[in-house]
């Protein structure tokens, strides 16, 4: 098997592991009864994570530790954390499981992402179609939850997020020992030996500072949506609990098709533009989830944006890092983005959507009610603040991939 393929299929199942139980934590949480602010204290795991990891982690794996060794421990620990957390019921022993899991799993996206840049001649060409593997491995995961999960899938059966999940970690933790071999980078005599602050130093860059604040909005409305998504289909638009998962993975068979072509899109358009298309797609798709939400098509039709508000945001700032990153800090530079992307963005989503959603929560004889037009409105004007931000002011050296940038 060539390197590309090998290092697509480390995507696949990277992105599996996190893609079996994302779109239903939320939804199973409440199915355990846990209070709004124990659902937000869990989804603050992943900021803990992210944090500890540029520090530690990432610093190790950069300076001291074979990155596909790194991977291979850190799959095995995390997968023997979800089984754990698969079956607890009661708040403290959960949440505890998944910050185990958080603190392995989290560090290795940044990882995952250095050994493919590492690996690739042309990283601005090839890591987009590379990267797609994930896309697929998220997609392919969701499937056999339509026949593990029932229309009114129990607690019982939900569970099984967390099993599919660690299954597939386990099966990474062998895969990443026959990876190719991605050694320590050590920089010369004059190299900070704490490659998280020479990382940090690059925000004195302005351009690199402005790419940091957006990353952050952005950060939170993508992780909003996670929050959001499921039980908006299946509570407001009428989406049945086992299809659900299956509906929101349209968007990674998108994603597909955009992560394909991104190479040749940052060749043609640049960095600026890029991104700016990226984030017009999630204020586009939270407008038609305000707006439609009593058209099943257009719900279904517009999870499709979901390929361009990752690929050309997400996937155009990982490879903006290794483009302009020094390479011996690479996985901590990456790991600072993850900070927002994975981190800081992910506690505030946590905290900010399920606190908007009580509050927007009314009784009815129905029972309770959503009103989603306003809390959807949030997202779409934070999406759009984010574009007049890089439109005025992020101004890199070069239109496109080009050489690195030093502080």
């Amino acid at each position: 098997m060539g390197v590309k393929a090998r290092l697509f299929l480390m995507m696949v199942l990277q992105l599996a592991v996190w893609g079996a139980w994302a779109p239903k934590l939320f939804p199973y949480m409440g199915m355990l009864g846990f209070a709004p602010w124990q659902q937000s204290l869990v989804g603050s795991s992943w900021g803990v994570a992210a944090l500890l990891g540029i520090f530690f982690s990432n610093q190790f794996a950069d300076r001291n530790f074979a990155a596909e060794r790194f991977m291979a421990a850190s799959h095995l620990l995390s997968g023997l954390a979800l089984l754990f957390t698969a079956f607890q019921a009661e708040f403290w022993p959960f949440f505890a499981g998944y910050l185990v899991y958080s603190l392995l799993y989290v560090p290795t996206l940044s990882v995952a992402n250095s050994v493919a840049f590492a690996n690739l001649a042309e990283p601005a060409r090839d890591f987009g179609a590379i990267r797609m593997g994930g896309t697929v491995g998220w997609m392919l995961v969701s499937w056999p939850f339509v026949f593990l999960l029932g229309a009114g899938a129990e607690p019982q059966q939900v569970r099984s997020i967390f099993i599919v999940a660690a299954v597939v970690s386990f099966a990474l933790a062998a895969y990443s020992l026959t990876l190719p071999h991605t050694p320590p980078k050590r920089g010369g005599e004059a190299a900070d030996p704490l490659a998280w602050r020479e990382a940090f130093r690059l925000l004195r860059v302005p351009f690199v500072a402005v790419l940091f604040v957006v990353t952050f909005v952005d950060s939170v409305i993508h992780n909003g949506y996670f929050v959001m998504a499921d039980a908006f289909l299946t509570q407001r638009v009428g989406i049945a609990g086992n299809l659900s998962m299956v509906v929101l993975s349209l968007g990674q068979l998108a994603e597909i098709v955009t992560m394909f072509i991104l190479g040749g899109v940052l060749i043609r358009i640049g960095w600026k533009a890029t991104l700016i298309v990226g984030v017009l797609g999630h204020a586009a798709r939270f407008a038609v989830f305000a707006f439609f939400p009593d058209s099943v098509p257009v719900i279904v039709a517009v999870q499709l944006l979901h390929g361009i508000c990752y690929a050309f945001f997400f996937a155009t700032v990982y490879i903006f890092v290794d483009a302009a990153f020094p390479e011996d800090v690479r996985s901590s530079a990456q790991g600072l983005f993850n900070l927002l992307i994975l981190g800081v963005g992910s506690v505030v989503a946590s905290f900010l959507f399920p606190h908007l959603m009580g509050r927007l929560t009314t009784a009815t004889a129905a029972g309770p009610q959503v009103d989603y037009q306003t809390l959807f409105l949030v997202p779409t004007g934070m999406a759009l603040v984010a574009v007049l931000l890089l439109a005025l002011f992020f101004r890199p050296p070069q239109k496109g991939p080009a050489g690195p940038v030093t502080p």
